[in-house]
């Protein structure tokens, strides 16, 4: 191969590629390991030839046939005997490393999915050269290497790595991992060879100026390199295609300038640091830009690139704090004030508004010295704010923050006049475009407000004033017929609008001075601008004219100027007893008829009703801001006239029937956009929102005032608001914005809408409407259907509201109740007739058949239905309700092509909602014109007749969701019968015989047996006799004595149900496939079987022989079950329903030893459970849902087995915990072990049990010790280490008083020790730190004389886990954030902390450690930044050690601690001197 690459022999490709394959072999070898590994040296001379045939490949740009060379490379480099043919000349390195980034960047550059082979070799060789980097002492022999050879690939490379759009064909390795590392290795390659400490007098002396150098050197030789220049050469000269160059250019440049200020930014070197911003900023682009290059040059992405590049220079600038302005100033002559005074020059010449990144550079720029923008204010007001067409989101944000920056630096100047004279200024130039966007959105009022409320209010008034004179004088007399003139005066409003409504309020503390010129501004506001406004819209126009753009505008503003003075106006009189309102001064030209009928002269003096009217009607013409303050300024009289002593009923009526008929018809279109709730900006698609906003925000003031009709159309607009909501599904992407839905979602979650009980009824009515309008054509059309009838507009639905509150003349009194009763009885009767409508078509079988977008309309409904507060209805209401959900039930049926699935989620949701109802008030007022057990046929038979459907569905969780829910339905509504004791027995009794009536093969196909069986059908019945068992067992259970006869009709009534149920569950289990599981719906019905049998067997004083009160077949059913229980259970994995289900039939079966077939025993069922418990499917997680089933089976089993017994499960316990189970790595059987012995412990034992486990305690502790080999392995923490952590911890607990050698309870201190708390993941340290902390708390709690004999364990334990927390809730960065979530740190804290005060509390023989805790605590503090909070905790703890601390101590600590740790040691005994002991003296003054 080397005389081939040397031009010697001539050889087919075929050949070579043959000889790289045998030398990869050779190199790959067994033997030649061996031989390296026996100590043999080989020399080696063939890199030259590896880096010749890579060059080949970069030279014809394919990447075929090179993956013999990579891997030759790869077992080179890593084999430390071979690789020093590289690392011993470190040019041929550094020749692979170049040539090896080209093939990586041609890869990165191609369509082809990138392959691993390459970038782990790649990185590999990036791993060699850094160490041979470190190692080499000449650093201007390292940055030529570097810069000459791998500045420029390593530059393309790492760019290409990071804009990469990497696919599903890539490598994951290599898109997840390798491609991280060889960026960060790229970095610390560049930053150690161009960037070494020894180079910095080198970029010294080529940076900074002659006379600056003349001043620090005093004329010293000049260095020969020139670093800036030559990284400059490399960065300019074309090493990639030119459509990339300019990308790779501004993403280094950035990186660069991070690298050079790592490694010399101080304080002495910010000039050198800013000179280097100079010169890469140079390398941009956008320099041109400032040489006279034109703008035409750079393409929007082009743009996008630098602007990005800049702003991360700029922040890099800001972070590091390089620019100062004071030492600029006075010591370099504003060098640095110059250059970014071009820099703002040059990017506010070049506008970018649709780039977010130019937004950015300037508000950095501002936020490093706002006196660089600040002689271009207009034009930086006019082309970031008033004129920028920035309505995308992702512009918007930095243009807000842009101008929030504006805001707050003005405002802290104090130069908040200066600002919005520049804003005034620019608004009243001529519009750049005929629409300008609003000046204010409500992001930027809310920081307009926070500023507002900072500054002093004559500076406030100054920006008014001024705005107020500009309108007056230039706006208003040019305005007749000039649009742009309409859109200046629509934003000048919007402005003053913005301020009066955000500044602070006058108050009885405001200054006379202030409130004076306010009475002044309003004065001037109203006579200069308002009524000239006024006689302006007033005059009388041709019908064309009224569409005219301008005329629109001036309307808008002049009623938005009128809208806010007058609610300012009535504010400040309301809220400051100085203040006169102008219109006060002018109360003699109020008319008595105005005031009376509260006209404008009530609230606006000097404008006449007449001229109001005519403005009012132009107005209401046009669909945006005028119209919108029109509402508001209605909803404003009424709260004035509520505020009088006498309301005028009409006026209010009449006021509210304006507001609603406004907005009527835009919310009849039903298209609408969202509104920021900037009112100066309503549009004809924004305007639905304001006004239904409005309208829902002030219900409680309009819907006394409202006509029925008027409520009706509420209710209508609410549900068609939220059915257009729920259809469209999309978040929009104002995130602040409100939309339709969304104001009707808040009503709906609201807790005002029951009280709004006409509101409530109305909804309710037109939701039934709209279920009704859901049904078929046919069945739309049909009177007699209860939808129909249930929403009937001839019912007074609402006569339970209003009766009460009608006024009664006495002299009609008696013809008036007459009507009434009959008027409230009529919706009663309309109810009693639907209820018997159901039943009969419920029984007759004849429903309405729904498509599946039918289903799915009546779901969406439910949906909204459920929005509604059903537990707060009224009687009738609450009634209606019920009616219309059994009527979906019982009277419609899905289509055969309709998906079942959906078919249960809409049955299970009707069942839902009726559980809600019964959890109601009103519940018990469906019996007024129900039976009950008419209602339970009615559902039954339904459920029966739709269960044809689904037998091919059972194993889908939306059946046993279904299922649940139709099991609750029956619960509660069983348990309501008993509980109202109106006829229990003949409802009990009628609903038991329809079940035993019916039989489980409706819509069955024949069986080969010539049987029918649905066992959908059969799993419902199954429940229902399951549902009704268990009510009236618990019923009866609960009975006291003297009520045994009640009690003997019961039980009576239960016997043909439990035969029926026993036959049932046969029959299921017959037709169940054999080695089929068991159906989970059995289970409990079992369950609940034998507790009947059993209940019924204690109240006849049955004694201990099953026969005695069991049929044989029943004893043999239940045997049957408990063995098919057994086989299974081990099998069910994380099947939790099964399991929760199967161990709560064990609990029961269990509880009567006599039940066992055969010679089984206790033994048996526990080895089925730690069969279960080893199972691969089985986690800590799913061990925890059943805990509870698990101990309860436990505790009958050992209540109940004999002494040989309880010897033989703690035998079985013990075999898993033994030390080759860790070695074998069977993992699950140790883990089953240490949760039966955890579950053991939380048994009841007594005699010899108790007496057994004690003894095999000591066993028992000694194997869970094995934990030292489980934590070697990281993946076994939650799985292993932390259940042994928890088992001991309750094994101290209850040992307490019983384990009585100390040797046996310090054995804990060896697993304490060796259980990792670095470097594990976030859900696992929880687990971990409560285990440990569990254990020392339960050795302190209840070991204490232990505690004291093994101290110095003891206190290494606790120092772990201190030390622990002080890791996790160290500060990070400046942001103060914690790696791992605040809360459970913060608990973590706070369990040490109640460490601390116990010891200090309980253990008085510890104050001679005393000292050395606190030495522990102090040594790592100093080594860390603690977050506030976590600090707070443990110094709170420490402060109870210091408590026990003697003089001597604290000498001792001063003395002995290092110099840095003393320090610290001081602040702390300072704080406790200061804080906690003064503290704790004062309460000690007054204890007893």
């Amino acid at each position: 191969l080397v005389s081939y690459y040397n031009k010697k022999p001539e050889l087919e490709d075929e050949v070579v590629e043959k000889l790289w394959a045998y030398l990869d072999n050779v190199i790959h070898s067994k033997r030649l390991q061996n031989l390296l590994k026996s100590g043999k040296t080989i020399g080696l001379s063939f890199s030259i030839v590896i880096n010749e045939r890579l060059s080949e490949a970069c030279s014809q740009k394919t990447q075929q046939n090179i993956g013999t060379v990579l891997s030759c490379s790869s077992g080179i480099l890593s084999t430390p005997s071979l690789s020093i043919i590289y690392t011993a000349k470190c040019e041929l390195l550094v020749d692979l490393l170049s040539k090896l980034s080209k093939l990586a960047c041609q890869q990165l550059a191609s369509d082809d999915a990138v392959g691993s082979q390459l970038f782990s070799v790649l990185q590999l060789t990036f791993a060699q050269y850094l160490l041979i980097q470190r190692q080499q002492t000449n650093p201007n022999r390292v940055f030529g290497q570097v810069s000459s050879h791998l500045l420029q690939p390593c530059l393309l490379l790492r760019h290409l790595l990071t804009v990469r759009s990497w696919t599903q064909a890539d490598d994951n390795h290599v898109r997840q991992h390798l491609s991280r590392e060889i960026r960060n290795q790229v970095e610390t390659l560049l930053q150690a060879g161009l960037f070494p400490p020894e180079l910095f007098s080198s970029y010294k002396e080529e940076l900074l100026p002659e006379q600056e150098l003349q001043e620090k050197k005093k004329g010293a030789l000049k260095s020969l390199l020139l670093p800036v220049k030559t990284v400059q050469t490399k960065l300019g000269s074309g090493f990639c295609e030119p459509a990339l160059h300019g990308a790779v250019v501004a993403g280094s440049v950035s990186l660069l300038y991070k690298l050079f200020l790592d490694a010399y930014c101080k304080a002495e070197n910010h000039l050198v640091c800013f000179h280097m911003l100079s010169r890469l900023f140079g390398c941009l682009r956008l320099s041109g830009l400032q040489q006279g290059m034109t703008e035409d040059t750079l393409s929007p992405a082009d743009w996008s690139v630098e602007l990005l590049a800049l702003e991360q220079l700029l922040n890099l600038v800001l972070s590091s704090d390089i620019y100062n302005v004071a030492s600029d100033r006075i010591r370099h002559k504003e060098v640095q004030f110059g250059f970014y005074r071009k820099l703002a020059q040059m990017l506010m010449g070049h506008s970018q508004a649709s780039i977010p990144a130019w937004f950015r550079c300037l508000k950095l720029l501002m936020s490093l010295n706002h006196l660089i923008v600040e002689p271009d204010l207009d034009d930086l007001v006019a082309s970031t704010w008033v004129d920028a067409k920035a309505s995308e989101q992702r512009t918007k944000k930095p243009q807000e923050a842009l101008i929030s920056t504006m805001f707050q630096t003005y405002s802290k100047l104090r130069q908040f006049p200066r600002l919005f004279e520049e804003v005034l200024t620019v608004l009243c130039r001529p519009a750049a475009d005929e629409l300008r966007l609003p000046i204010l959105s409500a992001g930027l009022t809310v920081k307009l407000r926070e500023c507002l409320l900072e500054l002093p209010p004559n500076q406030i008034l100054d920006i008014l004033c001024l705005f107020v004179e500009k309108c007056q004088t230039l706006i208003i007399p040019a305005l007749e017929g000039s649009a742009d003139t309409a859109l200046k005066l629509l934003s000048v409003s919007s402005v003053l609008h913005a301020f009066l409504f955000n500044m602070r309020s006058l108050d009885d503390i405001t200054p006379s001075p202030v409130v004076l010129r306010t009475q002044s501004l309003l004065a001037k506001m109203q006579k200069g601008i308002i009524q000239p406004l006024m006689e302006l819209l007033q005059a009388p126009r041709r019908k064309e004219e009224k569409s005219d753009l301008w005329l629109r505008k001036a309307s808008d503003s002049a009623l938005l100027l009128v809208y806010t003075w007058v609610e300012v106006d009535t504010l400040f009189g309301v809220s400051c007893s100085k203040y006169v309102s102008p219109t006060a001064e002018m109360a003699g030209a109020v008319t008595e008829l105005a005031a009376r009928h509260w006209g404008i002269s009530a609230f606006l003096a000097g404008v006449e009703e007449q001229c109001w009217e005519r403005v009012m009607e132009l107005a209401s013409s046009f669909v945006s801001t005028g119209k919108y303050c029109l509402e508001l300024l209605t909803l404003q009289k009424m709260k004035m006239i509520l505020m009088q002593t006498k309301a005028d009923l009409q006026a209010l009526q009449h006021a509210a029937a304006f507001i609603l008929k406004s907005g009527r018809s835009s919310m009849s279109r039903g298209e609408s956009e969202p509104w920021d709730e900037d009112i100066s900006a309503i549009s004809d698609l924004t305007y639905p929102t304001a006004h239904w906003h409005l309208v829902i925000s002030n219900l409680t003031i309009l819907l006394p005032y409202i006509s029925l009709k008027d409520v009706e159309y509420i209710a209508n607009v609410l549900l068609e608001t939220l059915v257009l909501t729920k259809a469209q599904e999309a978040a929009t992407d104002q995130e602040s914005a409100i939309s339709t839905g969304n104001v009707s979602l808040g009503l709906m979650h609201s807790s005002f809408l029951p009280e709004m009980k006409v509101l409530h009824c109305a909804f309710l009515t037109s939701l039934i409407r709209q279920f009704a309008g859901v049904l078929p054509a046919v069945a739309r059309d049909s009177v007699d259907l209860p939808l129909q009838q249930l929403s009937a507009g001839s019912i007074p639905w609402h006569e339970e509201i209003l009766a009460p509150f009608r006024p009664v003349d006495p002299l009609e009194a008696l013809s008036e109740n007459k009507l009434l009763k009959d008027e409230l009885g009529l919706p009663w009767k309309t109810l009693e007739k639907v209820a018997q409508c159901i039943v009969l078509l419920a029984q007759n079988g004849c429903p309405v058949i729904l498509k599946e977008s039918q289903l799915e309309n009546c779901l969406g409904l439910l949906e909204i239905a459920s929005l509604l507060k059903l537990d707060s209805l009224l009687p009738s209401d609450c009634t209606r309700c019920f009616l219309v959900l059994l009527s979906l039930l019982a009277n419609t049926k899905a289509s055969v092509s309709c998906s079942k699935q959906l078919l249960l989620k809409f049955l299970s949701t009707c069942f839902h909602l009726l559980r809600c109802l019964q959890a109601g008030r009103n519940a018990s007022s469906v019996f007024k014109v129900f039976h009950a057990s008419d209602v339970l046929e009615v559902v039954m038979t339904s459920q029966l007749r739709a269960s044809k459907f689904f037998t091919d569905v059972l194993t889908v969780p939306v059946w046993t969701q279904y299922l649940q829910e139709v099991q609750a339905f029956l619960e509660n509504f069983l348990q309501m019968i008993i509980e109202r004791r109106q006829s229990v027995r003949l409802n009990l009794e009628k609903f038991m015989s329809f079940l035993v009536s019916c039989k489980p093969d409706i819509g069955a196909a024949k069986s080969k047996g010539g049987k029918n069986w649905n066992p959908a059908a059969g799993q419902l019945l199954l429940m229902a006799f399951t549902t009704l068992c268990h009510v009236v067992t618990l019923y009866l259970q609960q009975l006291p004595e003297k009520k045994l006869q009640s009690a003997d009709v019961l039980s009576a009534l239960l016997e043909p149900v439990v035969l029926q149920m026993v036959r049932t569950v046969e029959h299921g289990l017959q037709s169940n496939t054999p080695n089929q599981p068991l159906p989970v719906a059995f289970i409990p019905s079992v369950t609940t079987l034998l507790k009947a049998d059993l209940s019924r067997a204690i109240r006849k004083g049955w004694q201990k022989e099953p026969s005695g009160f069991l049929e044989q077949p029943r004893i043999k059913l239940y045997q049957k079950f408990y063995s098919q229980i057994l086989r299974e259970l081990p099998c069910a994995g994380s099947n939790l329903q099964f399991l929760q289900s199967a161990l709560q039939f064990l609990t029961v079966f269990c509880s009567v030893p006599e039940l066992y077939p055969g010679k089984e025993t206790a033994v048996m069922v526990v080895f089925a459970i730690k069969k279960l418990l080893t199972g691969p499917a089985v986690t800590t997680q799913v061990i925890h849902s059943m805990e509870k089933e698990l101990t309860e089976v436990l505790v009958q089993l050992l209540g109940n087995c004999s002494a040989e017994e309880f010897y033989t499960i703690m035998r079985l316990v013990l075999q898993g915990l033994e030390m080759r189970n860790v070695w074998q790595q069977k993992a699950k059987e140790v883990l089953s072990a240490v949760t039966l012995t955890k579950l053991l412990l939380s048994c009841p034992l007594s005699g010899d049990k108790e007496k057994a486990f004690w003894f095999a305690s000591p066993q028992i502790i000694t194997a869970l010790m094995q934990t030292k080999e489980a934590c070697q392995d990281q993946s076994l923490i939650s799985t292993i280490v932390v259940p042994i952590l928890e088992t001991v911890a309750a094994l101290l607990r209850q040992g307490e008083g019983v384990l009585l050698n100390p040797h046996h309870v310090s054995l804990a201190f060896g697993i304490l020790l060796t259980v990792p708390l670095d470097h594990v993941k976030t859900e696992e340290y929880r687990g971990v730190f409560l285990g440990v902390h569990e254990v020392l708390f339960s050795i302190v709690q209840c070991h204490p004389k232990v505690l004291l004999k093994a101290a110095p364990s003891f206190l290494n334990s606790f120092h772990r886990l201190v030390v622990s927390v002080m890791h996790e809730g160290r500060q990070k960065g400046d942001r103060g954030t914690i790696s791992f979530p605040l809360l459970f740190i913060l608990k973590c804290a706070h369990l040490v902390e109640r460490m601390y005060t116990h010891i200090a509390a309980e253990m008085e023989d510890f104050t001679v450690f005393s000292a050395f805790i606190v030495a522990q605590y102090v040594t790592e503090l100093q080594k860390v930044t603690l977050h506030p909070a976590v600090k707070k905790h443990l110094t709170e703890g420490i402060y109870h050690i210091l408590d026990l601390c003697i003089e001597r101590d604290i000498k001792f600590l001063n003395v002995s601690l290092p110099a840095g740790v003393r320090e610290v040691f001081k602040d702390l005994y300072n704080d406790y001197n200061h804080y906690h002991k003064a503290k704790k003296q004062g309460e000690e003054k007054y204890t007893a």
